[in-house]
């Protein structure tokens, strides 16, 4: 590979040519948004998730930045800002992975084997290791208020600064426009 900029651009068109849709933000090739679908025998099955994804100038040299959107319910996912704490893509990143191995490797198994002793969420952890049928109801609870299609697609997708405004705000005004009629 001659450039980080070249394998940028060959990375992403591997991810678009996958079974992911990639929304990008801005004209650049660093920000994007992926849809991604919780794994198969696991909580989040069913789930699907808007994960939005920073590659920095260093990119494949440096790890990508990856956070959730929408809401999860995860020991390993900061609930607030949906930052991910996953070893191998902040820690141990390599110029060998790529994008999609992100999303067909490294997610999965975040979600597929959580670890409860280095927690970004430390309710999930505690529920997690004290209850765990109880944990993965909540999971499912979570998949089912936050993680549909409609959610990530009623995202606004112009990222205008300005304009933009933020979920609880765009969910707030959903709601409103959703509720009931006027009780007269």
């Amino acid at each position: 590979m001659s450039s980080p900029s070249k394998r940028r651009e060959m990375d992403l068109m591997k991810l678009m040519m996958s079974d992911y849709k990639v929304e990008m933000i801005n004209d650049g090739m660093q920000e994007f948004y992926v849809h991604f679908h919780g794994p198969n025998e696991s909580p989040y099955h069913g789930g699907i998730w808007r994960i939005k994804v920073e590659l920095p100038d260093a990119y494949p040299y440096k790890s990508p930045s990856i956070g959730f959107v929408n809401k999860i319910y995860h020991p390993n996912i900061d609930e607030l800002s949906g930052s991910v704490c996953l070893d191998v893509i902040n820690q141990t990143w390599s110029p060998m992975f790529d994008l999609v191995n992100v999303f067909e490797v490294f997610l999965p198994q975040l979600l597929l084997y959580p670890n409860p002793s280095d927690p970004l969420n430390g309710e999930a952890a505690a529920l997690m290791m004290r209850d765990r049928p109880a944990y993965e109801q909540r999971v499912k609870e979570f998949c089912e208020k936050y993680a549909r299609l409609e959610d990530i697609e009623a995202t606004p997708e112009e990222n205008s600064s300005d304009e933009e405004m933020s979920e609880d705000e765009y969910n707030s005004s959903d709601e409103a426009v959703a509720g009931q009629g006027d009780p007269q």
